[in-house]
């Protein structure tokens, strides 16, 4: 009978042992998840389109489209500057020209391993009635970039949503990360046009922008730990 309390007390220690052996690394495992997590920053880069010798469109009233993107996104790059965990890049901060056939605006982005890329534009077209803001996107794992862009403009701008499309645009397609491009408005549309150029309205579309960002960043570390625990 003593031998078998003995026996008890043993295998109930040998099951207790082996139950901290398996919890403490489980443990640690997690806090080191939690750690890396802390201490990693979201890094975005935003592309103000076109520069110098190329002006992309021409607005209604005559003025260029890259003088557009580049105010916008200055003005993004300043609101995301205040996030805390978000480190934000320029493609270009000035009138400069980036060749196409360069790749650069891509290739900047993937060196820095971003974690987004977002190219900001004004829309064209032959018909100055035309009017409405739509984000193209390429890859299968930028769609949800574009979604929650698209969104958060949309209900910035006022104008009509024409939605998110898949495009074969080397600015979404050669990024290594999930990336978007946004029309933000018709340039050709006087009416749109003269709301577009006014620091107001600019400031409410980087606004729109950030919390895009801080959406889609949200979603992604939701999706990152369920990636992490399963």
């Amino acid at each position: 009978m003593k031998n078998n309390k003995l026996y008890i007390v043993l295998l109930l220690f040998l099951i207790l042992l082996l139950a901290v052996c398996i919890i403490i690394p489980i443990n640690h495992k997690g806090n080191q998840h939690k750690d890396e997590n802390s201490n990693t920053t979201f890094k975005v880069v935003i592309d103000p389109g076109h520069g110098g010798k190329d002006n992309g469109a021409t607005g209604a009233s005559g003025k260029y489209e890259k003088n557009f993107t580049l105010s916008l996104s200055k003005k993004v790059k300043k609101r995301l500057e205040q996030e805390p965990g978000i480190q934000v890049f320029m493609t270009r901060t000035d009138d400069s020209f980036i060749s196409q056939e360069s790749r650069y605006r891509p290739k900047y982005a993937n060196k820095l391993n971003a974690d987004i890329y977002v190219s900001i534009h004004g829309n064209t077209f032959s018909n100055p009635d035309v009017s409405g803001t739509e984000t193209f996107y390429y890859h299968n794992n930028s769609r949800l970039l574009a979604n929650i862009l698209q969104k958060h403009v949309v209900d910035a701008t006022g104008f009509n949503d024409r939605g998110t499309k898949m495009k074969n645009l080397f600015v979404v397609k050669d990024t290594e990360m999930p990336s978007a491009l946004i029309e933000v408005g018709y340039l050709t549309n006087p009416r749109d046009e003269s709301k577009m150029l006014t620091d107001d309205f600019q400031n409410r579309i980087a606004a729109s922008i950030v919390e895009g960002i801080k959406e889609y960043q949200g979603e992604s570390a939701k999706n990152g730990i369920l990636d992490w625990i399963f």
